[in-house]
């Protein structure tokens, strides 16, 4: 086994019966993974995973990240780990927000004390746009679990263990996210709700996601921030291409208001982020700022390096119309499928 090579290595995952976890549980497999540790606190989604998988080489850790004991067993002897566990959901967050803290901040924290403590080469942890100037307690609790990793890079820069962070938009047909909800709402004949038809979001496949967080776990130094380029599109135009790709063209679009904590546009990358970022093709790099808490310099001379640019938005992105939107649904094997269902 390589430095960083997944053949024959024992790999955990919190949150791994998710959607992206099944997704880098199966890709991790086919390269050859000795072990996978699934962490997760659905025990019901753990029995359907172990059936779908059925492969001996996946153990399931019935626990929860706000809980240190269980993340520590998961992760007993593993080379690696991915950080999924999270709550994503923006709404119920807003009603929860200390359910949001405990999960995504002190749950973050006990992941990278249990990758230190066992000895993890490298820990891979998910973000998201929403933690770019943050509205929401998602968000907010998204961004101050990047500050804990960054913290932990910048107060320990000889551990072993390697921790950096991705952070992407909308994954297109997660769980959650709002394409199989229009996908319900055109195969039932209904009008499609959208909140606003002018918000734009980044669009990404599950499988580019994935792409995204094993670039970070190949090439991540620590405190490293990996994001990937991508697309995005309006709501409306995202509704009218799902009902065209499933024969609806004419499906009504009604703007219902929106959501609690939502945004007009959402960032992957802030003004200050953009002028550190390094450009590596699909992504970039965003390294840990490392000066200690001796500012005297920078009271009197200011940070030459910085020079501010603008940020990277769903905005001022590619912006794909309905045939663009189309065509990259159809990279999606759940819409796929269910276009090929309807002939």
């Amino acid at each position: 086994m390589t430095e960083k090579s997944v053949e024959g290595a024992t790999i955990a995952i919190t949150g791994g019966t998710g959607s992206f976890g099944r997704t880098m549980t199966r890709s991790l497999l086919q390269r050859g993974a000795g072990q996978i540790h699934i962490l997760s606190r659905d025990e019901a989604k753990q029995d359907e995973m172990r059936k779908e998988f059925d492969d001996p080489r996946l153990r399931f850790f019935l626990g929860d990240v706000r809980d240190a004991p269980s993340v520590e067993q998961a992760f007993v002897d593993a080379d690696f780990a991915f950080h999924a566990a999270a709550l994503k959901q923006v709404p119920s967050c807003e009603f929860f927000p200390q359910q949001a803290v405990l999960t995504n901040v002190k749950g973050s924290q006990n992941v990278i004390d249990a990758a230190m403590r066992c000895g993890v080469r490298s820990l891979v942890m998910l973000s998201t746009d929403k933690a770019v100037y943050p509205v929401n307690a998602m968000g907010m609790t998204k961004a101050l679990m990047e500050k804990t990793a960054q913290a932990f890079a910048r107060n320990y820069p000889n551990s072993s263990t390697v921790v950096s962070m991705t952070r992407y938009g909308n994954v297109m047909y997660s769980r959650g996210s709002v394409i199989p909800l229009f996908v319900k709402q055109v195969l039932e004949r209904r009008e499609l709700t959208v909140t606003e038809p002018m918000m734009t979001r980044f669009l990404m496949s599950l499988a580019e996601s994935v792409d995204l967080v094993e670039h970070a776990f190949l090439h991540a130094e620590p405190g490293d921030l990996f994001v990937r380029k991508a697309p995005a599109s309006t709501v409306a135009d995202l509704a009218r291409a799902v009902a065209a790709l499933l024969g609806r063209k004419d499906a009504e679009v009604r703007t219902i208001g929106i959501r609690h904590g939502e945004k007009m546009h959402e960032t992957l990358l802030s003004s200050e982020e953009a002028a550190r970022a390094r450009d590596e093709g699909l992504y970039f790099r965003v390294p840990l700022d490392a000066r200690s808490l001796q500012y005297d310099k920078y009271v009197d001379e200011g940070n030459e390096e910085q020079v501010l640019l603008q940020d990277y938005t769903s905005e001022n992105t590619t912006r794909m119309d309905v045939d663009g939107t189309k065509e990259l649904l159809m990279t999606v094997p759940e819409m796929r499928r269910i276009v090929e269902q309807l002939g």
